[in-house]
């Protein structure tokens, strides 16, 4: 897709040092493994268009010195949302407590949360004037809320700077506190997303210190507390069946999710876990036809280059018109969600 293009990272509060650069997994004993998927078929590429708008938004990004997991992440669809004004604010600085194995966000000791943040975040978001934004953070398992309440004061800064802009948050498991994922949610996000990532089989492998059962805990606790759209993502090709796949949406949608979002999972570096299979877009459209038509979810979104925060804006749009539709009523943000 071109050139990567890098951002400056805030980072206001001093990081402990580290010798180098140390993403994913960051576990020195990790052999290399190589790819078992062969190259990248045709469908797994992106073309490069800058518009306007992508340079407005980059600009405003750096001047507030605020990360993002679009950047971080090294998000293919970057370009495309940033021409939107669509982007994903990663909160509490950019270096993670955890080392999942298919993450390029930094792994290390971070330093102290900026108590500022929240008021930049809902500055900089109110000068883009956007519909819908996305918030996510990196693990925190070093603060005893794991960063609950500074995820609150953030939400409550952008419902009062941005009063008209749907807000979606993308949020750690918290260790499964359930009284922190509800101190998320008394704040009032309009969604409620946390990835489930893969399925049951891999997850030691995928995500060490996370826990399958947990992470589906955490998003049956927000579905039952009624006040936000709660949403989930999957990365396929790391090793799953296909009936396995198919098996987690059915854990996902008995849980209460309503949006899920499946996507393939392409390998950062080679310290990174290897793709193992590439997955079809007629495998993804049937994925997306099972899951709203046999399992019940509002929408699925799936394709090879679909990721956890990829068109929330215009799901959102599209879920809100579908709701106001079987009501009755006009269409709208999630701002008038019963709870």
């Amino acid at each position: 897709m071109g050139d990567k293009i890098s951002l400056p990272l805030a980072n206001r509060q001093p990081e402990a040092p580290q010798p180098e650069r140390n993403s994913g997994p960051a576990r020195p004993k990790l052999k290399y493994r190589p790819d078992e998927a062969g190259p990248r078929p045709k469908w797994i590429r992106k073309r490069l268009s800058l518009k306007p708008d992508f340079y407005e938004t980059k600009e405003l990004v750096e001047d507030a010195q605020l990360n993002t997991i679009c950047e971080s992440g090294q998000c293919p669809n970057i370009t495309e949302c940033w021409s939107r004004k669509s982007l994903t604010i990663m909160i509490l600085g950019n270096t993670c407590t955890r080392s999942c194995g298919f993450c390029d966000v930094m792994t290390g000791r971070p330093g102290h949360p900026d108590p500022d943040e929240p008021r930049r975040v809902a500055d900089t978001l109110a000068d883009l004037e956007l519909n819908y934004c996305v918030i996510t953070s990196v693990d925190r398992d070093d603060l005893d809320d794991g960063g609950a309440g500074h995820w609150a004061e953030t939400i409550r800064r952008l419902n009062e700077a941005c009063p008209e802009m749907g807000l979606e948050v993308l949020t750690p498991d918290f260790k499964g506190n359930l009284q922190d994922v509800q101190t998320v949610l008394d704040a009032q996000p309009d969604c409620f997303s946390h990835n489930l990532e893969t399925v049951k089989a891999l997850h030691r492998e995928v995500r060490p210190q996370a826990k399958y059962q947990r992470s589906l805990d955490v998003l049956q606790h927000a579905a039952e507390d009624g006040r936000a759209l709660v949403k989930s993502g999957m990365m396929l090709g790391l090793g799953e069946t296909n009936e396995e796949t198919l098996e987690t949406m059915q854990d996902l949608a008995e849980h209460g999710v309503e949006v899920l979002n499946l996507g393939q999972y392409l390998r950062p570096s080679p310290r990174h876990l290897p793709v193992r299979r590439w997955i079809h877009p007629d495998e993804f459209e049937m994925f997306k036809r099972r899951g709203e038509e046999e399992m019940g979810f509002k929408h699925v979104e799936s394709g090879p280059l679909v990721r956890s925060s990829y068109r929330a804006d215009l799901q959102a749009e599209e879920i809100a018109n579908k709701d106001a539709s079987a009501l009755g009523g006009c269409g709208g943000s999630f701002a008038n969600r019963e709870g």
